[in-house]
């Protein structure tokens, strides 16, 4: 199999197996205008198996969906051919409109305006919890 290189763009690498596909609807990427290449279950001697996404074209990504998704991404921007900038995401802290809270009795179900606000209460289990009513989220199994 051949992927070209890209001369400006972004890869976004070390992605969970199989996790390429949520990164491509939770960033809209089905609406860029350039090209985009999703690479599956590439041999990987950290992870036995990883996805990579390469996007043809320069871009602002949002870190917190991506760290969400699979702390594990390693960003990499490329400018002229060369990566320039690595970045290794993490769990964020907050997460604002990124998930809904399911609990009937949330002021954001019937208060649709406000922001749906998650914090990270428990980092080893991935766990958020509302911030307005404290119900928990579990990312493993958000996706």
């Amino acid at each position: 199999m051949n992927i070209d290189s890209i001369q400006n763009g972004v890869v976004l690498d070390h992605i969970q197996a199989g996790k390429s596909m949520d990164i491509y609807r939770y960033l809209h990427l089905d609406q860029l205008d350039c090209s985009v290449a999703i690479i599956k279950n590439v041999r990987s001697e950290r992870l036995g198996k990883k996805d990579i996404i390469k996007i043809d074209s320069p871009m602002d990504l949002d870190v917190d969906v991506l760290g969400y998704i699979d702390a594990n991404i390693t960003v990499n921007v490329i400018r002229d051919g060369e990566r320039v900038e690595k970045t290794h995401l993490e769990l964020p802290k907050k997460l604002v409109n990124i998930i809904r809270c399911k609990n009937p009795r949330c002021i954001t179900v019937a208060e649709t305006q406000l922001d749906a606000i998650f914090l990270l209460s428990d980092p080893e289990k991935h766990v958020y919890r509302c911030a307005y009513c404290d119900t928990a989220k579990d990312r493993k199994k958000a996706f």
